[in-house]
Order: C-alpha cells, then structure tokens, then sequence
C-alpha cells in the first residue's frame, strides 16, 4: 500500500493536543510510520473541508477516546523528515493546542498503539518525537494562560 504522505507535493496540515492532568501530560505511542514506536502528543492530518477545532477534537477522540476542548494554540511548528538524498520525504506543518478533558474514556486507538498519562520527571525515559520535548515543556510554563 502507498503511502500518500511520503514526498508530499505540499506539505501537510496537522494538529497536536496537549492535555494536561496535575503534573501528567498524555501522550500516545505511534502504532504507525512515520516515526513508529515513538511517543508523541495526541493529534494528525486535519481532513479537507474539516475545522481545525474540529480535527483537534476528532483526532483525540480516534487516539484516545477522550473528548477535548481545545483551549488555543501553545505553538506551530515544521517538520520536515528528509530521505538520503536530501529530498523532503515528510513535510508537515503542525498547530498544537492546549486542551481540556470534557468526556470519553482513555482508551488507545486508531495511529495509537497506546496512551497513557506521563508524569513530567518521567518524559526524558521515553523516545519521544524530535521538538516534542521542547513543546510539552512550554506547554507545562503556559498552560495557565488558557482557561
């Protein structure tokens, strides 16, 4: 099977959630590539036609089964994932949202091969995504600021 996002013509829109609980932040294992087996925020591909409050929501639901209220946007971020020779294999452009949890029942699914709460002391003993790291950590320094 292709896989459409690989050496995309433009790059690609996706949405994160970082949801926090005390000082736990959840995160999801990805169950697929790119970046298979690395932990990451909840999030994906927003789908043509579709609200980014909507994919936001939508994406969290499919990964966690959890339902969010997306609070704002923490960050936007590239990333740009580039084959041997150089060329852009994976070309995204992400927008990470503060959340809060209204329903649902955390639950892995879709990309996700698990989603757990993660404590902050406990984030440097997991592989996680290139830039997450720096975004949690923000996330954590800001969160306040969204109600």
């Amino acid at each position: 099977m292709k896989d459409e996002r690989r050496y995309p013509k433009y790059p690609l829109l996706g949405v994160g959630a970082l949801i926090f609980e005390g000082d736990r932040i959840l995160l999801t294992q990805r169950g697929k590539p790119p970046l298979m087996g690395l932990w990451s925020l909840p999030g994906g591909l927003v789908e043509t036609g579709e609200n980014l409050d909507a994919a936001i929501r939508r994406e969290v639901r499919e990964e966690t089964g959890l339902e969010v209220r997306p609070l704002g946007v923490l960050e936007i971020f590239e990333r740009i994932m580039r084959d041997n020779s150089g060329a852009a294999e994976y070309h995204y452009v992400l927008i990470d949202y503060i959340c809060r949890v209204t329903g649902g029942v955390l639950c892995a699914g879709d990309d996700a091969c698990e989603a757990q709460w993660v404590r902050r002391r406990g984030l440097n003993d997991l592989e996680i995504t290139e830039g997450t790291l720096a975004v949690i950590e923000k996330g954590f320094r800001n969160r306040g600021k969204y109600k």
